[in-house]
C-alpha cells in the first residue's frame, strides 16, 4: 500500500465536506434520520466528477420508485408477514434483474428501487400506518445526501473523467500498434497473449467509462460519439489483427515462394504507416489509397486450381485491406479528439455517429442473481419472524443490499465476504463513537471535529484501488452505526442487537450467493461462447455483411 497523495486527500476532503453538508442541512430542517444523508453522501462519492453526476439523477429516481413500492406494499400486506416478505423479495429480485440487463448509469435507478424498498419496508412493518411519512423522510434524506455529494464533487476542484478516459484510449491505441507490428511480422511473443486479453478487457472498461462521459466537466464530453466510434474501431481491430497474424505466420512457414518481396514490401509499408503519430492523420488518404491498391495488385487470382498458399494470400489481402481501413478510421477519430479536447470543431466536423450498443447480457446469470436475493431475504425474514428478534429487520435489509451491490461480479461471494470481515473490524470503532463519544457531543461543530480524523483517513484509503473495498466496508460500518443516534437507541443492548442483525444479513448473503450464484470460469466461458455462436448465426441470416464501421 502506498501513502495517499494529493488526489487521495482531495477526494477524502471533498467526500467529508459533502457528507457534513448533507448532515448539517438534515439536522437544520429536522429530518428524523440525518445520518442517513451523511452515509448516502459517501455511498455516491467518486474520485471522478462524471460518474457522480451521471448517477445522481438515476439514484434519486430509483429511491423514489423504491419508496413508492414500499408505500403500496407494506400497508396492504402488513397483516400477512409471509406475503409481505415474498412481495418485497420479488420486488428486489425484479429490480435487480432489470438492472443487470441495462449496463448503463440507468441501471442504478432499478437497483436502488429494489433495495430501497427493503431498507424502508422491513423496519416499517411494526408501524404500517406511518409508512408514507417514513418513506417520504427516507427519500428526503437520501436525496439530500446525493445532491450534497454531487454539488461538492462537481464544483470543488472537480477531477474530470476526460483525461483519464483519453489516457486509457491512448494506451489501447499503443497496445494495438504493438500487436499490429508483431502481427505483420507473424511473431508470437511469450506473454503477449496475456497482454492481448488485457487489451480486450480494456475495451469493455472503456465502454463502461464512456457511459459517464456526457456528464463530465471536460471538453471531451462534447465528443462522446467520437469516443464511442473510436472504441468500436479499436474493438474491430482485435479479430482483424488475430487473423492477419495467423495468416502471415503460416505464409512465412512456406517462404520464400508464398511471401515474396512484394508482400514483404507491403507489410513494411503498413508497419511504417501505422507507426506515424496521430497528428499526421490529415495526410492519410493518399497513403491509404496507395496501400489498398498495392494489396489488391499483390493478391493472386481466384480460381479452381489455386494452391493453398494462394488461398492464404487472398485471405490475407482481404484482411489487410480491412485492417488499413480500420486503422485509418482509428487515426482519423483520434485526430478529431485532439481538437475536441481543446474545444475546437475539426475542419470536417465530428461526422461519425455510432449508436450506443448494449454490452453482453447474460439473462441466465441475472436470473440466478435475482433468485439468490429472494432466497437470502426470505431466509433472513423467516429467522426474524420465528425468533421474534427485536432487531431482526436489519438482517433482510443487509441481505437485499449486498445481494444487489455485488451482483455484477462473476463471483460475488469473495467481495461480500471482504465486506463482512471489515464490518466486523469496524465494530470497536463504531462502539467507541456511538457509546463513548457521541453522548458527550451537543453541537454540530464538535460532531464534525470528532469524526473528522476517522473519516478523512478512511476517505484516502477509499480513493486507492488496492484498499478501496476494505476501507469502504469499514467506513460504512461506522457511518451506518451512527444512525442509531437518530433513533435514541444508542445503548449497549441495542448496539449489539443491531450489529448482530447486520452481520447475520451479510453472512446470509455470502452463504446463499456461494450456494446458488457462484459459477466456475468454465461455465462463464461456455455461456460467452454460446452467445458468440448465436451472434454469428444472426450475422449469417442478415441480408448483407457488416461494414468496418458497424463492427
Amino acid at each position: 500500500m502506498t501513502l495517499p497523495g494529493r488526489d487521495e486527500w482531495l477526494f477524502s476532503i471533498k467526500s467529508f465536506a459533502g457528507a457534513m453538508l448533507a448532515l448539517y442541512v438534515a439536522l437544520r430542517i429536522g429530518l428524523p434520520r440525518p445520518f442517513w444523508s451523511m452515509l448516502t453522501a459517501y455511498v455516491v462519492a467518486n474520485p471522478l466528477a462524471g460518474p457522480v453526476r451521471s448517477k445522481a439523477l438515476y439514484r434519486v429516481g430509483g429511491t423514489f420508485l423504491g419508496s413508492a413500492a414500499t408505500v403500496l406494499l407494506v400497508p396492504s400486506l402488513a397483516t400477512a408477514p409471509e406475503l409481505l416478505t415474498l412481495a418485497l423479495a420479488l420486488w428486489v429480485a425484479l429490480c435487480l434483474y432489470i438492472s443487470l440487463q441495462d449496463r448503463t448509469p440507468r441501471s442504478y435507478a432499478f437497483m436502488l428501487a429494489g433495495y430501497t424498498a427493503a431498507l424502508i419496508g422491513f423496519p416499517a412493518v411494526s408501524d404500517p400506518g406511518g409508512i408514507f411519512d417514513i418513506a417520504l423522510a427516507r427519500v428526503e434524506e437520501i436525496t439530500l445526501g446525493i445532491v450534497s455529494a454531487t454539488l461538492v464533487h462537481s464544483l470543488v476542484f472537480p477531477r474530470s473523467l476526460g483525461p483519464v478516459l483519453l489516457a486509457r484510449l491512448d494506451q489501447a491505441v499503443a497496445d494495438s500498434r504493438r500487436w499490429m507490428r508483431d502481427a505483420l511480422h507473424g511473431e508470437t511473443i511469450e506473454g503477449e497473449a496475456r497482454d492481448r486479453r488485457k487489451l480486450a478487457g480494456d475495451m469493455t472498461e472503456l465502454r463502461l467509462m464512456s457511459t459517464h462521459l456526457p456528464f463530465d466537466t471536460s471538453h471531451l464530453r462534447w465528443t462522446s460519439e467520437t469516443v464511442r466510434a473510436l472504441q468500436d474501431r479499436l474493438s474491430a481491430l482485435v479479430p482483424l489483427l488475430s487473423g492477419v497474424e495467423d495468416r502471415v505466420r503460416e505464409l512465412r512457414k512456406l517462404a520464400p515462394v508464398a511471401l515474396d518481396a512484394t508482400w514483404t514490401d507491403i507489410l513494411e509499408r503498413i508497419e511504417t504507416w501505422t507507426a506515424k503519430d496521430v497528428r499526421d492523420a490529415g495526410s492519410d488518404a493518399a497513403e491509404m489509397a496507395s496501400l489498398r491498391a498495392a494489396i489488391a495488385a499483390a493478391g493472386p487470382s481466384v480460381g479452381k486450381d489455386m494452391s493453398w498458399p494462394d488461398a492464404l494470400q487472398i485471405n490475407l489481402a482481404a484482411r489487410l485491406g480491412r485492417l488499413v481501413e480500420a486503422w485509418g478510421e482509428c487515426r482519423r477519430l483520434r485526430w478529431q479528439l485532439e481538437d475536441g479536447v481543446r474545444g475546437r470543431m475539426p475542419s470536417g466536423g465530428f461526422g461519425t455517429t455510432v449508436a450506443p450498443r448494449a454490452l453482453h447480457r447474460d439473462r441466465g446469470l441475472a436470473l440466478l442473481s435475482a433468485f439468490a436475493a429472494v432466497v437470502a431475504i426470505v431466509a433472513c425474514t423467516a429467522f426474524w419472524i420465528l425468533t421474534a428478534w427485536p432487531a431482526g429487520s436489519a438482517a433482510p435489509m443487509m441481505a437485499a443490499v449486498f445481494c444487489c451491490f455485488f451482483a455484477t461480479q462473476d463471483d460475488p461471494a469473495p467481495g461480500i465476504m471482504t465486506f463482512l470481515t471489515f464490518t466486523i473490524w469496524s465494530i470497536p470503532a463504531s462502539a467507541l463513537y456511538l457509546l463513548g463519544i457521541l453522548p458527550a457531543v451537543h453541537h454540530f461543530e464538535t460532531l464534525a471535529l470528532v469524526i473528522a480524523p476517522m473519516f478523512l483517513i478512511l476517505g484516502t484509503l477509499v480513493a486507492q484501488p488496492a484498499t478501496s473495498g476494505k476501507a469502504m466496508a469499514f467506513l460504512f460500518g461506522v457511518a451506518g452505526t451512527l444512525s442509531m443516534q437518530d433513533t435514541g437507541t444508542a445503548d449497549l443492548v441495542s448496539f449489539i442487537n443491531s450489529m448482530l442483525g447486520q452481520l447475520f444479513g451479510i453472512a446470509a448473503a455470502v452463504l446463499v450467493t456461494r450456494l446458488t450464484r457462484t459459477v466456475s470460469a468454465e461455465w462463464t466461458a461456455r455461456r460467452l461462447l454460446q452467445a458468440g455462436w448465436r451472434e454469428l448465426a444472426s450475422l449469417g441470416r442478415s441480408a448483407r455483411a457488416p461494414s468496418v464501421a458497424e463492427m
